[in-house]
């Protein structure tokens, strides 16, 4: 009983690390994005997203949560795209870029069991029935929607830029996060998506204001 105790306390502090590194990209964001009346991308916002999605996928995948590991995995390569354009990316030493590049390919070679992926442990989880499973899924979809819509905005203008779309696919995809996070009771992304979901909303009157003025000036 102790050691489950131990493992499932464990497991927690890397899901709240992972938290805790989102909440404070947003809030340095935020700040930065205060100071100046619109709304920036500093280069830290990336390297923290990285870091944090790295523990939330290792979190995901020890609670066979399939939603979470879904929800990080398709935003990861966006976070490493971004560090790339603000040049960040190279910065690092070149092993450590090798091992977060080959590291979701690293989790799915180690749960590949019997030639197949262990299906059983992700999708057939008795916590998870398979309609919360699909809610929390889609959810994750629409909120990694927000980086595929940021990372072909900034491919096309060649600098990484946080538009007005990004923070309202935000707050959609945080609500039905929040929702999946309260019915799994997961304290780690309930959370996590709270403090995310006042900071989208301050972000979307930021650029809302910020488009009325260059309105009112042109």
């Amino acid at each position: 009983m102790s050691d489950w105790l131990s493992y499932k306390s464990f497991v927690y502090i890397i899901g709240f690390a992972a938290q805790i590194l989102f909440s404070a990209r947003l809030l340095l964001q935020w700040i930065q994005s205060e100071k100046v009346k619109r709304v920036l991308t500093p280069e830290l916002f990336w390297q923290l997203s990285l870091i944090a999605s790295f523990l939330l996928f290792v979190y995901g995948w020890l609670r066979d949560d399939f939603a979470i590991m879904l929800g990080q995995s398709l935003t990861y390569y966006i976070y490493i795209r971004n560090m790339q354009l603000q040049d960040s990316w190279i910065k690092l030493p070149k092993f450590l870029r090798g091992f977060l590049l080959i590291f979701p390919f690293l989790i799915a070679l180690y749960s590949f069991k019997n030639n197949q992926i262990d299906v059983e442990r992700l999708f057939r989880n008795e916590e998870i029935p398979i309609n919360l499973l699909i809610w929390g899924s889609i959810g994750q979809i629409i909120f990694t929607l927000r980086f595929i819509y940021q990372w072909i905005y900034s491919e096309r203008k060649k600098e990484s830029s946080l538009p007005l779309g990004f923070w309202l696919l935000s707050l959609v995809g945080s609500l039905m996060i929040l929702s999946y996070a309260i019915i799994r009771k997961d304290p780690v992304l309930f959370i996590g998506q709270l403090f995310g979901f006042v900071i989208y909303i301050r972000n979307v009157f930021i650029l809302l204001k910020q488009d009325k003025v260059l309105k009112t000036n042109s």
